[in-house]
């Protein structure tokens, strides 16, 4: 069992978020180190402060759900429990998320595509390891989403799977103890306007991917669940070919949260990324 802390949470607190200002230009990201002298990321953001409410004791009403909102909680305790070997990351963890995405998600198959380790005191991409991103975004676009099943797929396969629906979701679960720094705020899918999207280049060694990076918007809804145990998992959409009664997406970041305690430790979390068909 993880040590949970016993701290009265607030309904609410006052974040400060990253948000991008458009001006024009198309922001890119690196995935890998950058060439001397390029910055790991281009763009302008501004802080904006924003109210970020509590999920656990004050929810949208009817409750949260992946399709409604963009993002749910599920709790599920790994069979996994050292992150350290990719082997078994790849083997035993890969295994119980597709088993979990099928079952919470009624998706007909999954393919888990790649995951991401991150640890706030890690050296800046160390052992592959990385921090939490403080800048909001998500993962794909609409155009880069299809992009995907094409990437991962044979030809053949991957046009057949697009005839139908296809999403992008992420699990991302705390490792090693529960989340005290750097939470995940995910933004209400059904607050989110096609203008706050900006695409952004997300550039890595062999090819150049596309995500979202967003404009501030009053109209944005944010929610997290703090003290996040490794027996938590949250399911993010970052895609979705669904019609519009379908949340397609969502906007996350990690974020300084006020309520932490002065003492926190950094945040370490697993997140993978999978591809659902139905």
């Amino acid at each position: 069992m993880s040590d949970v802390l016993i701290i009265e949470q607030p309904a609410v607190v006052e974040a400060e978020l990253n948000y991008l200002v458009a001006n024009g230009e198309k922001p890119a990201t690196y995935a890998c180190d950058p060439p001397r002298g390029v910055p790991l990321r281009s763009g302008v953001y501004r802080t904006h402060r924003v109210p970020v409410a509590n999920a656990r004791v004050a929810p949208p009403p009817g409750g949260l759900s992946l399709d409604r909102n963009g993002f749910e909680l599920h709790h599920h305790p790994s069979a996994l429990t050292d992150f350290s070997d990719r082997a078994a990351i790849e083997h035993i963890y890969y295994r119980e998320s597709e088993a979990l995405l099928k079952r919470w998600t009624g998706a007909k198959r999954v393919v888990i595509f790649d995951h991401t380790l991150r640890d706030g005191e890690a050296p800046s991409r160390a052992r592959g390891v990385r921090e939490p991103v403080k800048f909001i975004h998500n993962d794909q676009t609409f155009v880069s989403g299809p992009r995907r099943v094409r990437d991962h797929l044979p030809p053949h396969e991957a046009q057949a799977w697009l005839k139908g629906r296809v999403a992008i979701v992420n699990l991302w679960r705390p490792i090693g103890w529960t989340v005290e720094s750097s939470p995940l705020a995910m933004c209400d899918s059904r607050s989110i306007a096609l203008n706050d999207l900006v695409p952004s280049d997300l550039i890595y060694p062999d090819k150049v991917g596309e995500t979202y990076a967003f404009v501030f918007n009053p109209r944005h809804r944010w929610y997290y669940f703090p003290l996040m145990t490794p027996e938590e998992v949250l399911l993010l959409k970052i895609y979705d070919s669904a019609g519009d009664d379908i949340a397609r997406l969502t906007a996350h970041t990690a974020f300084d949260d006020p309520s932490s305690p002065p003492d926190a430790r950094a945040r370490r979390s697993i997140e993978l990324r999978s591809l659902l068909f139905f």
